[in-house]
């Protein structure tokens, strides 16, 4: 097969029924094509605990698990599901992946996160990033009654999209510097990730690349990774 399939910002959500569907015929048609699926974080428009056994969530969970049977699927929490847990990921198949994952792929030191890490100029949300994935603050959201984990997550995603209108496009982006720092840290030839809603394949120094997915408001987004190349693919949702 030679060949591995990258996505992110899915930001599944009941609301949605055209991403998810779009989701479940991504999955179906590349059952079995390739050596692996990365899941780059926001799989999820929110995730505020495994006990959250909707039919929705579900429903996904259960698609991912017929596709791993075939295709090993890997994880990365992003800045909408860092609550998913062992029992999800085990529920649907998955293998929940370090914030920043360096493999080999054909030839190539890749390295895989999320990408919200990447962004040091959106100080407030760094601030927030730093709280929210420590364990002492997982774990008292993780204790409230369910019906109130979801409240308390609509009224942060609120808060995140009123406090996105004063900010620039450049405060949101990764910051440069933060991308050569790690790419040297890591000694990486690939760096991969998602977050920031920008598609695109960037050249680096020393023929290095930044490869960025896009994500699925519009259309579905994924990256194809061969030993010659990444290609971004678009998938179109399909018409009512």
């Amino acid at each position: 097969m030679s060949s591995t399939l990258v996505i992110a910002d899915l930001h599944l959500c009941p609301s949605r029924p055209d991403i998810t569907q779009c989701f479940f015929s991504f999955l179906e048609s590349n059952s079995g094509q390739h050596d692996a699926l990365y899941i780059l974080g926001d799989l999820f428009e929110t995730w505020v605990g495994d006990d959250d056994k909707s039919a929705f969530n579900l429903s996904i969970s259960q698609a991912i698990k017929h596709f791993s049977t075939s295709t090993p699927v890997y994880f990365c929490h992003g800045n909408r599901d860092f609550l998913v847990g062992k029992k999800f990921a085990f529920q649907s198949g998955m293998t929940i992946l370090p914030e920043n994952y360096k493999t080999t792929l054909y030839g190539h030191s890749v390295l895989l996160m999320h990408g919200d890490q990447l962004c040091l100029d959106d100080i407030d949300y760094q601030a927030f990033r730093k709280r929210s994935r420590s364990w002492w603050w997982q774990k008292l959201i993780l204790l409230m009654p369910l019906k109130r984990r979801k409240k308390l997550a609509e009224d942060i995603r609120e808060k995140s999209k009123e406090s996105q209108k004063h900010k620039s496009l450049e405060i949101m982006d990764v910051a440069q510097r933060e991308v050569d720092r790690v790419v040297n840290e890591y000694g990486c030839e690939w760096l991969v990730h998602g977050h920031t809603h920008r598609p695109k394949i960037h050249n680096l120094e020393n023929s290095k690349k930044r490869m960025v997915v896009g994500d699925w408001y519009e259309q579905g987004s994924a990256l194809l990774l061969t030993k010659e190349k990444g290609q971004l693919i678009e998938l179109p949702f399909l018409s009512n």
